[in-house]
């Protein structure tokens, strides 16, 4: 059996929403799980929190639905809304939330009653310009939803801010006031902050909260980092070496011979690769432990096979374990040398890559 797979720890998961409920003990929180749970496995990670938790948060409603199908009964908000005039009944009927972000899907749920009573959210964008109700007319529309028989009360109203990962931004704390401006005189709950927010801005911290990345164990942000013991990665990626080889100086290594030995070099091959979603545009240079010790990543990444240099790590053999992300290297580091974020790294793991659940 091919040795590559993701250990996922629940217990780690659990840790980081008592995290998240320690730095706001006034707010409630929406776990987001969108993306198969950052690929940590949406139903997995769900029934880990599904006692604890008064609701969910995915991306789509085929999202939603899966994990209907899979048993989990909480409301789940689908951040993206109602697409589709069919959307609505399936939401009312199933305990999905919609989140509301443009005239066209507020009309269509004024104009189509359900059986059952439909639970909304309000989009409101205040500068992040990607989805959202203009401040101008969304009070209109939710005066309208308000008095709509068929739609549960109350209301929450919603933004999502922009730069929360940058702590000396400034447009955190305007769209924050922004926001508050229009909702509080609404009398409606309120829901700002994300992971950055719940992390880092304290003036974000509202009725509802939404953990995303920092339940899997991960800052959003270097400039505030992950205090000890705050928050513990979920994730471990692990492979193994399935092959050591001796390289002479001035000779090549991998596809475009895009990195060549300056000196007589030990080659490790790991059975890993960008059809894992280990990321191809990885440099050498990229940190992977092997048996717990750092080495540089050599050579052009390939679909099933990444190369490393041992030659400052004494009778390494195949079969030796090797980490390419996780508890001991942090996924946010492997991701910078990249040239990227841990977010897409975790949330672009294949589903060819088991995932192991301790």
């Amino acid at each position: 059996m091919r040795p590559t797979r993701a250990i996922i720890r629940l217990d780690a998961i659990r840790h980081n929403l008592e995290a998240a409920r320690r730095l706001a003990p006034g707010s409630r929180n929406i776990a987001v799980i969108k993306a198969n749970a950052y690929g940590h496995g949406a139903v997995e990670v769900a029934r880990s929190l599904n006692e604890t938790l008064s609701a969910f948060a995915v991306a789509t409603t085929d999202e939603a639905l899966e994990l209907r199908e899979a048993g989990i009964e909480k409301p789940i908000l689908v951040l993206q809304g109602c697409n589709h005039r069919e959307d609505i009944s399936e939401a009312a009927a199933r305990q999905f939330w919609l989140m509301l972000h443009e005239r066209s899907q507020v009309e269509r749920v004024l104009q189509k009653p359900t059986t059952r009573p439909l639970a909304a959210w309000i989009k409101v964008d205040t500068g992040m310009h990607r989805l959202g109700l203009d401040p101008a007319e969304a009070g209109a529309l939710c005066r309208q939803l308000t008095t709509a028989e068929h739609i549960q009360q109350p209301l929450v109203l919603c933004t999502h801010l922009a730069c929360a990962d940058e702590p000396e931004h400034s447009m955190t704390t305007d769209q924050v006031a922004s926001f508050r401006s229009f909702a509080e005189p609404l009398g409606l709950p309120m829901s700002i902050a994300n992971s950055a927010g719940i992390m880092a801005w304290p003036q974000a911290r509202a009725d509802w909260n939404r953990p995303g990345y920092m339940l899997y164990g991960n800052s959003p942000s270097k400039a505030f980092g992950n205090e000890t013991g705050l928050l513990q990665p979920a994730m471990t990626l692990q492979s193994e070496l399935i092959a050591v080889r001796e390289v002479a100086a001035g000779e090549g290594v991998g596809y475009g011979q895009r990195w060549v030995a300056r000196r007589p070099s030990r080659i490790g091959t790991v059975t890993i690769g960008y059809a894992d979603g280990y990321p191809r545009h990885a440099p050498s240079g990229t940190p992977v432990l092997v048996n717990g010790k750092r080495v540089p990543l050599v050579g052009t990444v390939s679909m099933d096979l990444i190369t490393v240099d041992l030659s400052g790590i004494e009778g390494a053999a195949p079969g030796d374990p090797v980490e390419l992300w996780g508890e001991n290297l942090s996924v946010n580091e492997v991701a910078a040398s990249a040239g990227t974020i841990g977010y897409e790294l975790l949330a672009g793991l294949t589903r060819r890559v088991p995932r192991i659940y301790r």
